[in-house]
């Protein structure tokens, strides 16, 4: 009895050895980006090893971090019924309701899991913390709160040091990522990652050739590590943008490296997306649709795959594939949309929306389909309103109409990119919001009048550039001839006159040199002469005083010589 006592012992102790060094090699994997043969193992593991909760929690959380829920929330559910260490699967479950902006509900599962937690354990403060840097809308410092918990009970080991070294770089506080990092390696250097998150930072600090020797020296370590190519990948593609003379070599070597990296993943559909999202940034459209399509044999489900479809099909010219992959991705119930994906199908729809046909004389005839234009309009205003910053990519698209003069089209681009007060195109485009709303308006067809919101919306634009640029004259011109086609307002045409003097006021004050020009000259007779209408009736002494102004600059100027004769 006492040998099959010390037989069983044994036994149990070879098991647990087994499984201990099967999750590690699991770990390995996901660390190395290795999804896939990582996901084999844990399903391996969760059928011989059912009683172990941690294996379905890393598996889930495996899932959550490839962004598929569903599945990761099955194993959540199923690991808490596991004899031991089940109360990790809490964890996993709190991140989802983290992603779901519910703070009662991730609180009350990380309280469950901490809840028979002894003196000594530390780990479900370490992946708690992880939860609060993996959620969707991280929030670092209660990361932090829970990491350096994890730090007081055990204060040197490696992962608990890398997770920190995560959440202070998040947080901003690069020095002391970089100790946290750093340390981390000292206390395992199997780590790879630390030694890898050091080189990420240091491409943040544009130390681009320090960043290549650090990524080079991980791989004398392992060869085989994927991820040190990824950030070889990163740091010539951040490189090139930053060495305009050597974009072109940097940026191949950029994709040669990204390629050596998912030969040395398992092409998992993860790492094909990261790829997919780095031909996004080198704005590689032909090889991203090639990707995606690759994707799409793999998993036909995963709705990322439609919006890199729909991202390539439009920078591809196939605005009906565009609108077609957005629009389905877009009602897929695990989608998470986010601005971009608006401001594609917007921009799908609005170019959709123009026709161009050729006239008898060669010239082009421009047709809006007004129903596909407004809804891609619509669809502009939702991407940035999820996010301001997509207001930077709407200049050129506007532009675009506005040089084949369709401006109220033009306009109602403008009128979206504006929105948003932080653009750095928010000069321009108000300027040209200005612009498109008087050059749409200045010629109606006969017995139709302006509308006096667009007189309203126009001055406010030329306002906004004013408030900028307050030495920009032709704010204050076009503010004057945008007001002064409310010819029956006798407000817009007192704001007309005001406009024009203050023209006259800033271009004068800008010397000889500025006012001589022929354009302005000519600018300069128009004020004179339609402030000089204006007083006609109230005071013809003054308006006597501004058509001679105006012909002393233009002596042949009808107007000017009709008007000061009738007076």
């Amino acid at each position: 009895m006492n040998k099959l006592k010390i037989f069983s012992v044994a036994f149990l102790a070879l098991g647990a050895t087994s499984f201990a060094q099967d999750l590690e090699q699991a770990q390995k994997a996901i660390d190395a980006e290795k999804y896939e043969k990582a996901k084999t193992i844990l399903k391996s593991l969760t059928t011989s090893d059912a009683d172990q909760g941690k294996n379905f929690y890393i598996l889930g959380n495996l899932y959550l971090k490839q962004k598929v829920e569903d599945s990761a929330k099955f194993y959540f559910q199923k690991g808490l019924g596991a004899k031991k260490n089940g109360n990790f699967n809490y964890i996993g479950l709190g991140q989802i309701a983290l992603d779901s902006k519910d703070a009662t509900k991730s609180n009350d599962y990380f309280n469950k899991a901490q809840a028979d937690m002894r003196r000594r354990d530390f780990e479900e403060f370490l992946y708690i913390g992880r939860s609060f840097l993996n959620a969707e809308s991280p929030n670092y410092k209660s990361a932090l709160l829970f990491l350096n918990k994890a730090k007081a009970v055990q204060s040197n080991d490696a992962q608990v040091l890398l997770s920190l070294g995560d959440a202070y770089y998040g947080d901003g506080n690069t020095n002391e990522a970089y100790s946290a990092y750093r340390n981390a390696y000292d206390a395992d250097k199997s780590v790879l990652r630390a030694k890898l998150q050091l080189g990420f930072i240091t491409i943040g600090s544009k130390a681009f050739q320090e960043a290549k020797t650090s990524f080079e020296n991980i791989l004398t370590l392992d060869p085989s590590y994927g991820p040190a190519y990824r950030g070889l990948a990163e740091t010539y593609y951040v490189w090139s943008l930053n060495d305009t003379e050597n974009y072109a070599s940097k940026n191949k070597k950029a994709l040669e490296y990204y390629d050596k990296y998912l030969s040395l993943t398992d092409y998992s559909l993860d790492s094909r997306m990261r790829h997919a999202d780095f031909l996004i940034l080198n704005k590689d459209y032909a090889a991203l649709e090639v990707e995606a399509n690759e994707m799409k044999k793999l998993n036909n489900v995963n709705p990322r795959i439609l919006r890199y479809l729909g991202y390539s099909a439009y920078e591809n010219a196939n605005d009906t594939e565009a609108i077609k992959a957005l629009n389905d991705f877009l009602v897929t119930p695990n989608a998470k949309a986010i601005g971009r994906d608006y401001l594609y199908l917007g921009m799908a729809k609005t170019r959709m929306a123009l026709t161009t046909t050729k006239a008898e004389d060669g010239s082009d005839v421009n047709k809006i389909d007004q129903t596909l234009f407004d809804s891609g309009v619509a669809d502009l205003l939702k991407g940035v309103q999820m996010d301001p910053a997509m207001a930077n990519e709407l200049n050129d698209i506007g532009k675009k109409f506005f040089d084949i003069k369709l401006y109220n089209e033009a306009a109602a681009i403008y009128e979206v990119a504006t929105s948003n007060p932080n653009s750095r195109n928010f000069l321009y485009d108000n300027f040209y919001l200005g612009y498109a709303l008087y050059f749409g308006n200045v010629n109606l067809p006969a017995g139709e009048k302006i509308n006096p919101i667009v007189v309203e919306k126009a001055n406010k634009a030329f306002d906004n550039v004013i408030a900028v640029s307050p030495t920009t004259h032709d704010g204050y011109i076009y503010k004057a001839r945008i007001n002064s086609l409310l010819e029956e307002n006798a407000e817009a045409q007192a704001k007309m006159v005001k406009n024009y003097e203050e023209f006259i006021k800033v271009l004068t004050e800008k010397g000889e040199v500025e006012v001589s020009k022929p354009a302005n000259k000519t600018k300069f007779v128009e004020a004179y002469t339609n402030m000089g209408t204006y007083y006609v009736k109230t005071d013809k002494v003054k308006a006597k005083e501004l058509f001679q102004k105006a012909l002393a600059i233009d002596p042949t100027n009808e107007i000017a010589l009709a008007r000061l004769k009738a007076l």
